[in-house]
């Protein structure tokens, strides 16, 4: 009986322990490349450049609304009671109708001193000072650092009671004079300083 040799045993492990069975490819499965129906849909950041030269806004503080709204009360408050009372004691109680209209102008200007308190704002920019006010028409004054000629502070007695302080800009234009009220006395000083010193750099660079 033929039995082989042991060369040719060794030989046949060799060749297959150096050629392994080879395996076919890998089909691409199309449901793994599909994306999970759960899993949410990927967007890039958008970039978009932060706007240039936008202001900063500083409101007026409410202890100006305050203040207004008194006066309002007092003047048209006498007004109403007056219009109300003296008709209809002296002539007939229907003539205290007469104190609708002053009442009416009361509730209106109540809501429209809010309104234009609010509109009032200004920025401290690097050239200049802006300035906006108005409801119905909005006007904005630009006041330029290098035309500041005076910068002051003024405070009456009903605005003192309240705690208040105006700030007054004179310029070498009278077009461009502008009055920030109803700010706190700190805040005006601290805006009369520095308004003062940037008019007088930008007058000693022109």
């Amino acid at each position: 009986m033929e039995t082989g040799s042991p060369d040719d045993t060794g030989a046949a492990d060799t060749t297959d322990a150096a050629h392994p069975a080879r395996t076919e490819p890998e089909r691409n499965d199309p449901a793994q490349n599909e994306p999970e129906q759960n899993e949410p849909a990927r967007t890039e950041p958008v970039w978009t450049e932060p706007a240039r030269n936008e202001p900063v806004w500083t409101g007026l503080p409410p202890g100006l609304l305050r203040m207004r709204r008194l006066l309002l009360v007092v003047w048209l408050g006498l007004l109403t009671v007056a219009a109300a009372l003296l008709p209809g004691l002296f002539l007939s109680p229907l003539w205290a109708a007469l104190a609708l209209p002053p009442l009416a102008l009361l509730v209106w200007g109540w809501v429209m001193l809010e309104r234009n308190w609010r509109s009032w704002r200004y920025a401290e920019r690097a050239d200049d000072l802006l300035i906006s006010r108005g409801v119905l028409w909005r006007e904005e004054t630009v006041v330029p650092y290098g035309r500041m000629q005076l910068v002051e502070v003024t405070s009456g007695p009903v605005e003192r009671h309240f705690g208040l302080a105006s700030v007054q800009l004179h310029t070498a234009a009278a077009a461009t004079d502008a009055t920030i009220p109803g700010l706190d006395p700190a805040e005006a000083e601290r805006l009369r300083d520095r308004l003062t010193e940037l008019g007088e750099a930008r007058s000693a660079g022109l």
